[in-house]
């Protein structure tokens, strides 16, 4: 579990799966930078029983409020290259927009992937017209790097898609972390 001042970041428990299935199969609130497919609630329940949504290739998390009330979504998981990891992230209700759940969330998921594991590279891909989410992002440290054009099929047409990464001794800079070997 990741706790901050605003959110706390943990695996999904058995006592969420029903709200959780709601909030993720809840299609109006993923607005315009999100795919309308979703799965089933019992494909979900056998997924989320067989590993809990955790396995080696990737990890979810929820982003709980204060209240502990479930807020978003953020995963991460491969990557086109072994030494990267993806991340993706969610806040399923626009109104707690521009309070900071989603920037501390991906910060503190950020810090323990780094701390954690030997990946060189995160990665985040993101709708270039999704303002709020390359802030984010920016915030938390990641550079844009390029666009894959029409890499994405959203609400019935192709979409570009900007990537953003965070490299190891970029991240080292921002929290004063020690450099290989001390440097």
């Amino acid at each position: 579990m990741l706790k901050g001042p605003l959110c706390t970041v943990r695996h999904l428990l058995n006592t969420d799966l029903n709200t959780f299935i709601a909030l993720v199969n809840d299609l109006p609130s993923r607005g315009d930078y999100f795919s309308t497919q979703f799965k089933s609630p019992e494909t979900m329940r056998r997924e989320f029983l067989q590993h809990g949504f955790v396995t080696e290739d990737s990890e979810l998390f929820v982003v709980e409020d204060q209240y502990r009330h479930i807020v978003g979504v953020i995963t991460h998981f491969k990557s086109r290259t072994p030494t990267s990891r993806e991340i993706g992230y969610r806040l399923f209700d626009a109104a707690l927009a521009g309070q900071g759940y989603t920037t501390e969330a991906l910060r503190m998921l950020a810090d323990h992937l780094f701390r954690v594991h030997t990946w060189h590279r995160l990665e985040v891909l993101v709708a270039p017209r999704n303002i709020a989410s390359v802030r984010v992002a920016q915030k938390c440290g990641f550079t844009a790097e390029g666009m894959l054009r029409e890499a994405f099929f959203i609400n019935g047409r192709y979409q570009d898609v900007a990537v953003m990464s965070l490299l190891r001794h970029e991240w080292e800079v921002l929290r004063g972390q020690p450099g290989p070997a001390g440097l």
